[in-house]
């Protein structure tokens, strides 16, 4: 198969899927996946930058997806007076003083000199600036959580309109990368993916425990929608839309559904074919070959002059960025903040699968990964019941077997992930889109 001809029958096989699932099951649920796939792709475009560009092996995807998250609420949804009234300013003073705290004994290690009494003036610095830090942090927080903890409990964002969230969902993924890429970077690649890991878990653990900034685990709601995407309720009290939709034979629960759908799946559209387009012009760029030869071999471009300890840092903060982006995506989608649902599986082993098939070092490879893949985790159990079904029609009803074989269906998502995986990896071991 030629090089050009191949892309154009995958991308067209994928196609094809989505069109038969419409054909079966409804437009309703193949928008459904139409839009977590552009979100997918959009993650898996952002590991791919740090993986297939530099060689970075971050398995902390999903600490980033959950700060993308973070700054929806940040960003979108009104502050609480109340909760600002009552220890609001508390708050910020306390984590001023945290951060003058590290920042200050940061530049004693720097500035005094070695010895026993740098140590020593460090350590009872840290204890007075944190004891310092819990007087006036723990009381702020309990105060305002105590503010209708059932409704709010928390200080709210900014109230401002939820775009301005996806951007700065980038920012605050590419800040947690940076000081991340400042301490983990100089590790051995394996080391390195321990340490994202890790990291990862710790700012779930801070988004399910810290009440006072997103509700923790009792989730935040009512995340506004982007322009120009409608509320559901809205066309259906349009006498106009309700006339459109009964020329078209459909519901009015159900166009005004499918409308919403597409209306998100043209903003996530845009913003991957957007985010793509500048990927696609870096990486043929110089900078995109220089990448390409640090990540071929460091020794070599160490040789010529190239900082690669400041290039991986550089591409592990945008390629942070970009899965930051889809995690404020994800949440405007959803519609609310949910820390509890941030599982690795999700957001690590299926956003690696999607860039491993589709094609490390290929953008548009992820991009063919991520569609692909999230179709197959969602309809695969469906699929798996049906088999199930088929396989034991001749079995007596409640009999061991067919209600094992049935019950079992449900795991047919992990087994094919597995054997996709495993395909792929022994018969195209470069991926579907191979790098050029």
């Amino acid at each position: 198969m030629s090089a050009r001809l191949r892309p154009v029958l995958l991308f067209g096989a994928v196609a094809l899927l989505y069109l038969a699932t419409a054909y079966v099951y409804g437009w309703n649920l193949t928008l459904a996946i139409v839009n977590m796939g552009l979100i997918g792709a959009i993650m898996a475009l952002g590991v791919n930058m740090q993986w297939g560009y530099a060689g970075l092996f971050n398995i902390g995807i999903m600490g980033f997806v959950a700060l993308g998250g973070l700054a929806a609420v940040l960003v979108s949804i009104p502050p609480v007076p109340e909760a600002w009234a009552a220890g609001g300013m508390g708050i910020l003073l306390g984590l001023l003083i945290g951060a003058a705290t590290i920042a200050g004994a940061v530049l004693m290690w720097k500035k005094l000199p070695p010895g026993k009494l740098r140590g020593l003036v460090i350590v009872a610095f840290l204890i007075v600036g944190f004891w310092l830090y819990g007087r006036i942090f723990s009381p702020a927080v309990s105060a305002v959580e105590a503010v209708n903890p059932a409704g709010t409990g928390f200080l709210g964002g900014m109230g401002l309109p939820v775009l301005f969230a996806w951007p700065a969902g980038g920012l605050l993924a590419a800040g947690a990368a940076w000081i991340i890429g400042k301490t983990a970077l100089g590790l051995r690649s394996d080391y390195l993916a321990i340490a994202t890991l890790g990291i990862s878990e710790i700012i779930i653990a801070i988004l399910k425990n810290e009440d006072w900034l997103n509700r923790g685990v009792k989730n935040v709601i009512g995340i506004p929608r982007p322009w120009p995407v409608p509320y559901e309720v809205e066309l259906q009290q349009d006498q106009g839309f309700l006339a459109w939709a009964a020329d078209w034979g459909a519901s009015a629960a159900t166009a005004s559904s499918i409308i919403v759908k597409l209306s998100y799946a043209g903003l996530f559209l845009a913003v991957l074919l957007l985010l793509i387009t500048l990927v696609e012009l870096s990486w043929r760029s110089p900078w995109g070959r220089m990448m390409r030869a640090i990540r071929d071999n460091e020794v070599s471009a160490a040789a010529m002059g190239k900082d690669v300890t400041r290039r991986h840092l550089q591409i592990f903060v945008l390629g942070s960025a970009v899965v930051g982006v889809a995690g404020a995506m994800m949440t405007t989608l959803d519609g609310q903040l949910t820390p509890g649902s941030y599982q690795p599986l999700r957001f690590t082993f299926l956003i690696w699968v999607m860039v491993i098939v589709g094609g490390s070092g290929n953008n548009w490879g992820s991009l063919l990964g991520g569609m692909l893949i999230w179709w197959l985790w969602i309809m695969v159990e469906p699929m798996g019941i049906w088999l199930m079904q088929m396989i034991t029609a001749g079995m007596a009803d409640g009999y061991w077997l067919k209600k094992h074989l049935i019950d079992s269906a449900a795991h047919m998502r992990m087994l094919t992930m597995g054997i996709i995986l495993l395909l792929v990896l022994r018969f195209s071991p470069r991926g579907l889109l191979p790098e050029k």
